[in-house]
């Protein structure tokens, strides 16, 4: 008899991935005995790779080394000869079904994720909105394994969970930055589409009121693009308190170790709020054409930390990715910038607050 073996399939952006963690780590614990692969994109390696004992990971190019039917055809002959005996798709696009249909000829059980899309439309409806909390991809991915036969409680708290800070593997300019503020706040003002985006020179304004409000403070800046590499240095220039993050590490892993080091983190809804929910760190995320009902909050982030606008419009998109019905992006230009770090001084204030009664 096999012993069981179940994949898990999910090719997306890094948010959607990092929101499988969890959920993996979870089931991984509660099942020692079930061998499980996550099968994704080459840069989704680092979340899974030392995640349980009982954990694998395959990277794959998709749009490279597998690419179109003859690609996914090879794919699927690697796979098979991995005797899965379960196939959990987290992703539920065209890839992802072609693999599925041929795992299902070869009579291995299998399952796909439910994206609630009527939900989610109602939700961004232009008129007669239906505001209701859609299930979170959390709760998605959760039930696409119990469908297989294997029900998990969702019990996962932090990538770093009893290990000990791995600060001094990092460069010393951050390592010597980190030690010696009082107060290290992590800031992300970039996400993939302007819907999404609180405009800069208000989250200027943000850092201006932090650096006024808090004595010792060290702000980290994050992004990806060079175009934000070079927004980044602008802004470093403007405020003797904030650091490049991409100018000092590289890759998700540097990253990761840093977040763990923030009191908190301010950032869109983007990925990295999903990188620095990973690692417990408490994030005030910032709201604007999306919403955080469609269910993509970050893990176990509290709804009081989350900074929006009311307005009719709102919200326009599920991603994001839509034009602007006003034209004007309001759902972010009407946030204050007072609104963003009154939320960073009550985690920062309820922090200090622990360790004074400590």
């Amino acid at each position: 008899m096999r012993s069981e073996h179940l994949l898990i399939i999910r090719f997306s952006a890094i948010g959607d991935v990092a929101m499988m963690v969890p959920v993996v780590a979870s089931l991984a614990s509660q099942y020692p005995h079930l061998r499980i692969t996550v099968l994704s994109r080459p840069f989704a390696r680092v979340f899974f790779e030392h995640l349980a004992p009982n954990v694998s990971f395959m990277g794959a190019d998709i749009n490279k080394d597998y690419r179109g039917i003859l690609g996914l055809n090879n794919l699927f002959r690697r796979l098979s000869g991995k005797r899965f005996t379960a196939v959990a798709d987290f992703h539920d696009v065209l890839r992802t079904k072609y693999l599925r249909l041929k795992f299902w000829f070869d009579h291995i059980p299998t399952a796909h994720i439910n994206k609630h899309r009527e939900g989610k439309k109602a939700l961004t409806a232009k008129h007669n909105k239906r505001f209701e909390q859609q299930p979170t991809s959390f709760q998605n991915y959760a039930d696409v394994l119990k469908e297989l036969g294997y029900p998990v409680q969702l019990t996962f708290k932090s990538l770093f969970e009893g290990i000990n800070s791995q600060l001094n593997t990092l460069p010393n300019s951050i390592v010597e930055a980190v030690n010696k503020a009082q107060v290290n706040i992590g800031i992300a003002p970039f996400a993939a589409h302007q819907g999404k985006i609180y405009p800069l020179e208000k989250m200027q304004a943000v850092i201006d009121e932090l650096e006024s409000k808090i004595e010792n403070l060290q702000i980290y800046l994050f992004g990806g693009g060079e175009q934000e590499k070079q927004q980044i240095a602008n802004m470093v220039q403007q405020h003797r308190h904030c650091i490049s993050v991409p100018e000092h590490l590289k890759g998700f892993q540097q990253e990761l170790i840093l977040m763990n080091e923030l009191d908190a983190m301010i950032s869109m809804d983007s990925s990295n709020m999903h990188l620095a929910s990973l690692v417990a760190t408490p994030v005030v995320s910032v709201w604007g054409a999306t919403h955080r009902f469609a269910g993509f909050m970050g893990w176990n982030q509290q709804p009081e930390h989350a900074v929006e606008h009311s307005i009719a419009c709102r919200p326009c998109s599920i991603y994001g990715n839509k034009p602007c019905y006003r034209g004007d992006f309001a759902c972010m230009q009407n946030i204050e910038p007072q609104q963003i770090t009154q939320k960073v001084m009550a985690i920062i204030n309820a922090q200090q607050g622990k360790e004074t009664n400590n």
